[in-house]
């Protein structure tokens, strides 16, 4: 949020914190100087943990049962329904850019967190009032005589629809700007504070993943087994208390303030301009240290320095682009690269909750007489492995690297996504190997054209590939928040998450085009296909190996794009 500090205002002497107790380049809620010992950090995230967790909450526990309400209460087919809610979930993941954009050129993130949470709360509310209309009408309605539940009226569905993309508008606005300002409440210059800055990315995955996890399942009870206006209701009432929360933690909060007052899209659009016009302008002389930059990796982009030519083709620094415009504008640039690279990590990053399940509703689930529904295997596994080993990480992992390369983070950002790309990698390989071996069970055992009965392999089976799942989030997926926040100009802090929570959106959206688009290749003829509605006779294995060579493809590319890297200079 960007405040002015009012030179009006008479302070007094003891009102005036010491020059080492301010935190450059902050303000407190009222205008004032930030003082460190009494805002930010620590203090502050409690509060920020709050309103996230409860939005995740709010995200997960009315989107993972979905499908279920638009089949069942509302009557749609489930071909409509998986189409309706894919452009939903579409929506959600692309929508933080356009969420960030407002904030970090208008409304500052503290607002948008404030409009943010004020929109929740009505969709949330609206789809409650929406469920308790269909509760009404739905009882004076007969059954089809084959049981099918009674299409619900297309006011009653238009008015649903319009309460969940509120609730996906409100997502796009809160979720780039919460973790953001979460880390903006730490200090970089202060070698405590930027130690426990890379400490907040791991406990905020933490709490996000692993916090929900039973509330997740009551409240899934809740919705199937007594009420969908309870189901609803509950979330809406959670972000509501939170929100009040967050709003009391205003007073330990440290706001960002512009230092140049200029729109920091418009600073970046007036570089490539520039750059533009003086393409074929003579090179420019740069100085000793700036050459020595571009020697580290920073030449990739050195056109954009043409920026800084006036017409007349001499250096024009500080009138229409100044240096500071140019590095900003080459650290986006560098992003690039590095964002396109990780697709293939995103896309199997989507195979737990669809392919991974389906995989495991074929097979063996019980302990004892109970049987693991076959979608909380992926909530079992991944978030305990997440929830154990982030922990571990910060607590073991880090003080052990830290002592060894010197660094306060133990690796650097780069090369702890590596690392989780390659966790990533293995899993899939996992995956496929174990749904070769299910298929020749299946063939060994006289099961292929019974697709109802259960193969006879233990769910334990698919226990590595979960794990190795949640373990490569640890790594990838943390790195990823902090490294598109840290590497992008401080005034654009809300883009850089939303273009880290765009890569999932759109791994998710390819990896939902891929397999439509292979299986109308490979179910022709009367083929069954690769994802048959009999799995016995479909082909995962086939996919599986074909994500694997997307991943290592990425991961090489990757690998090749972080050597050259440069990391942005924080002064």
């Amino acid at each position: 949020m960007t405040i002015s500090v009012a030179t009006g205002d008479e302070i007094s002497g003891a009102e005036i914190p010491l020059l080492n107790d301010v935190v450059p380049g902050a303000v407190d809620f009222k205008g004032r100087p930030s003082v460190r010992s009494k805002s930010g950090c620590w203090r502050s995230s409690a509060f920020i943990y709050a309103v996230g967790v409860s939005e995740r909450f709010a995200y997960y526990g009315i989107s993972s049962n979905l499908v279920s309400y638009l089949t069942e209460k509302l009557g749609q087919p489930t071909a409509s329904a998986a189409s309706l809610l894919n452009a939903w979930y579409g929506a959600a993941a692309l929508l933080p850019i356009l969420g960030a954009f407002v904030a970090d050129s208008f409304f500052g993130r503290f607002r948008m967190i404030i409009v943010a949470c004020v929109i929740y709360i009505t969709g949330l509310g609206s789809m409650s009032l929406s469920a308790a209309i269909n509760s009404l009408t739905s009882s004076q309605c007969k059954p089809a005589a084959n049981g099918a539940p009674c299409a619900a009226s297309q006011p009653e569905i238009l008015f649903f629809f319009f309460s969940l993309y509120l609730v996906a508008f409100a997502q796009g606005g809160f979720s780039p700007c919460v973790q953001a300002f979460g880390a903006d409440q730490f200090e970089d210059q202060d070698e405590y504070e930027c130690k426990a800055k890379s400490s907040y990315f791991n406990w905020w995955y933490c709490f996000t993943v692993g916090g929900i996890l039973v509330p997740l399942l009551i409240l899934t009870y809740i919705q199937e087994n007594v009420s969908w206006v309870l189901g609803f209701g509950i979330p809406a009432i959670v972000v509501c208390a939170a929100f009040i929360v967050f709003l009391i933690g205003s007073t330990t909060y440290r706001f960002r303030i512009c230092t140049d007052g200029r729109n920091p899209f418009v600073r970046i659009h007036r570089v490539l301009v520039r750059a533009a016009k003086n393409w074929r302008a003579a090179p420019i002389a740069i100085s000793v240290e700036e050459e020595a930059h571009h020697l580290q990796g920073g030449a990739q982009f050195k056109f954009l320095d043409k920026a800084l030519l006036a017409p007349d083709g001499t250096i024009e620094d500080n009138k229409i682009c100044s240096i500071r415009d140019v590095e900003d504008a080459k650290s986006i640039f560098r992003l690039a690269p590095i964002w396109f690279t990780c697709l293939g990590y995103s896309i199997v990053y989507a195979q737990p909750s669809t392919l991974f399940t389906k995989q495991a509703s074929t097979i063996d689930r019980h302990v004892g007489n109970f049987e693991i529904p076959a979608a909380s295997l992926q909530q079992y596994f991944i978030t305990l492995s997440i929830t154990v080993f982030l922990p571990v990480y910060d607590r073991v992992f880090v003080p052990i690297t830290s002592a060894i390369t010197k660094k306060p983070s133990g690796i650097t950002m780069l090369q702890r996504i590596a690392f989780g790309l390659f966790l990533s990698l293995i899993s899939i390989v996992f995956a496929a190997c174990v749904e070769r071996k299910r298929l020749a069970l299946a063939h060994e055992y006289g099961l292929v054209d019974t697709p109802k009965a259960m193969i006879p392999m233990s769910f334990w089976w698919l226990a590595p590939q979960y794990i190795l799942s949640g373990v490569a989030d640890v790594f990838a997926m943390v790195g990823l928040q902090e490294f598109f926040y840290e590497q992008i100009p401080s005034e654009l802090k809300s883009i850089g998450l939303a273009l880290y929570l765009s890569i999932l959106g759109i791994g998710s959206l390819t990896s939902s085009f891929l397999i439509s688009t292979i299986q109308n290749i490979t179910a022709v003829h009367g083929q069954d296909g690769w994802f048959a509605d009999n799995l016995n006779r479909a082909h995962l294995d086939y996919f599986y190996w074909l994500l694997t060579g997307l991943s290592a493809s990425g991961f090489a590319g990757f690998l090749f794009f972080a050597k050259s890297y440069v990391y942005r200079r924080k002064n």
